[in-house]
C-alpha cells in the first residue's frame, strides 16, 4: 500500500512539474487594416517601418524600431531615429532583400508605401495604416488604437488619444469666429490650395474652420492651381501655408518669398497678420503621424491667439 501511495504521490509531482516547465505558446492575433487582415503571433520585437507617420506613432507609444526609411526623415524627429536603425529603402521603393534578410517580425506601411504590401506580404506579417485624408485626426487615433492593441501598449494608446483629442478641442475653441481659411502650398514657385480633402484637411473638418473656396481640387503635390489675381478676389481671413520645397529638403524660405508681393499683400489674412507657416515636414512628408499632427495642431493655435 505503501508503494502505491508512493508511485502516486511521485506520479502527480512529476505531473505538476511537467505542467511549469511546458513553454506558453504565444497567442495569434488577427488585426485588420487597410489592406485587409494580417495575423501576428505575439507581441513583435523586431519592428521595419516603410513610413515616417508609422514611425512617429510607434515612437509616441515607445516601441523600439529596427527599421526605418532611408529618405525624408522629418526633422521633427531629430534624435529618436536610432542610429543603428537598418535602412530599408525609400518611401517608394523598399529594399525587400534587406527587408527579408532582417527577419523581423512584422512590417508596417502606408500612404507612399501602401504598394509595397504586394510583395512584402510573402515575406513577413505586413499591416497597413494609411489614413484617409478626410478624417485625418480620427485616422491617427484609429492607428494608435491599433497599434496599442499590438504592442500590448492599450492604455497608453488610449491616453495618447484623449491628448489629441483635448488639443483639436483647444485649436477648435480658439478657431471660432475667426472666420473662413485656406491652406496653401507653395510648389517650385506656383500656388495651389489644399482642401477638406487634402492631408492638412483637419484645419477645416476637425477644427472647422470654413474654407474660402466652395470647391477645391487638391491634386497630388501642388493643391488646386490658383493665381494671386484670383487669391486676392476670394479674400480669406487666414491662411496656413504648406512650403512643399521645403518639406522635401528644397529651397527652405521660398514660400515667404514667393507670398512677399503687391497682391497677396492686400488680402485680409496679410494685412491682419493672419499668415502661418505650419512645419513643412509634418505637413508634407508625414501627415498622419501623431507627434506630427500635435506639432501642427500648436502652431496653428500659437497662429490663431496672434
Amino acid at each position: 500500500m505503501k508503494s502505491l501511495f508512493r508511485t502516486a504521490t511521485f506520479a502527480a509531482a512529476l505531473f505538476a512539474s511537467a505542467a511549469v516547465i511546458v513553454p506558453a505558446f504565444a497567442q495569434d492575433k488577427v488585426i485588420a487594416h487597410a489592406q485587409g487582415e494580417t495575423t501576428l503571433s505575439g507581441v513583435p520585437e523586431k519592428v521595419l517601418v516603410q513610413d515616417w507617420a508609422v514611425f512617429d506613432d510607434l515612437n509616441a507609444l515607445g516601441v523600439a524600431v529596427a527599421g526605418v526609411p532611408s529618405s525624408n526623415a522629418p526633422a521633427y524627429l531629430n534624435g529618436k531615429v536610432p542610429a543603428d536603425a537598418l535602412q530599408i529603402g525609400s518611401l517608394f521603393e523598399p529594399d525587400f532583400e534587406g527587408i527579408a534578410a532582417a527577419e523581423a517580425d512584422v512590417y508596417f506601411v502606408a500612404a507612399r508605401s501602401r504598394t509595397a504590401i504586394e510583395t512584402s506580404k510573402d515575406i513577413l506579417p505586413t499591416i497597413d495604416l494609411s489614413v484617409d485624408n478626410g478624417s485625418i485626426v480620427e485616422g491617427v487615433k484609429k492607428n494608435m488604437t491599433t497599434l496599442g492593441d499590438i504592442f500590448g501598449l492599450e492604455a497608453k494608446a488610449t491616453e495618447l488619444n484623449a491628448a489629441l483629442d483635448a488639443k483639436v478641442a483647444e485649436v477648435k475653441a480658439a478657431a471660432e469666429g475667426k472666420g473662413s481659411a485656406l491652406v496653401l502650398v507653395t510648389n517650385a514657385g506656383k500656388l495651389g490650395v489644399y482642401g477638406p480633402d487634402s492631408r492638412v484637411s483637419w484645419i477645416y473638418n476637425e477644427v472647422g474652420m470654413p474654407s474660402a473656396l466652395a470647391s477645391v481640387k487638391d491634386g497630388d503635390h501642388g493643391g488646386d492651381s490658383v493665381s494671386f489675381e484670383f487669391l486676392l478676389e476670394v479674400n480669406p481671413d487666414w491662411v496656413f501655408v504648406v512650403d512643399r520645397d521645403a518639406g522635401t529638403g528644397e529651397n527652405a524660405g521660398a514660400a515667404q518669398a514667393l507670398l512677399d508681393n503687391e497682391l497677396f499683400n492686400q488680402t485680409t489674412a496679410a494685412k491682419e497678420g493672419h499668415i502661418v507657416y505650419v512645419d513643412p515636414q509634418a505637413s508634407y512628408i508625414t501627415m498622419h503621424g501623431y507627434q506630427g499632427v500635435l506639432l501642427l495642431l500648436d502652431q496653428v493655435l500659437a497662429g490663431l491667439n496672434g
